[in-house]
């Protein structure tokens, strides 16, 4: 009786190690001859290359990284209160609407786009020519301490 069924390709034998030479990973079992990746429990950390300087530290470091003291601010134009349609917009409502990600971080409204209806806003910073505009159309901006 023949059997015509195989074994799919990507089932392979698992690597047997440290069993002897019969399982063809024999002596040295896959590691080699002495160094420091054949005894047991050797750890690298991540970036060693042995000793030679690594590339993190070879290549040029540029430019000017601000992370530490940097103020992130949620930026918000008068064209997205606009369209809001809401009389009254505090840090709660842009939240709610999903223009903003936190209410506690600081909120600046600028003034891209146009307005009609008064608003009362409540925002951490505003622009200049924002105020003028929200003003103008008969509506408050009004700083959160």
């Amino acid at each position: 009786m023949h059997y015509t069924l195989k074994k799919p390709e990507y089932i392979k034998k698992k690597k047997r190690i440290g069993c002897g030479t019969g399982s063809g990973h024999g002596k040295t079992s896959c590691k080699g001859h002495k160094g420091q990746k054949a005894r047991s429990g050797a750890h690298f950390k991540p970036g060693f290359e042995g000793g030679q300087m690594p590339l993190q530290r070879r290549i040029p470091k540029r430019g000017f990284n601000n992370a530490k003291f940097r103020e992130e601010l949620q930026i918000i134009n008068i064209k997205d209160i606009a369209r809001l349609g809401i009389q009254e917009i505090s840090p709660e409502v842009l939240y709610q609407k999903g223009l903003i990600k936190s209410q506690l971080l600081p909120i600046k409204l600028l003034a891209n786009g146009d307005i009609t209806t008064a608003v009362k806003v409540i925002v951490d910073e505003v622009s200049s020519s924002a105020k003028d505009k929200i003003e103008k159309a008969g509506g408050s901006v009004t700083l959160r301490s």
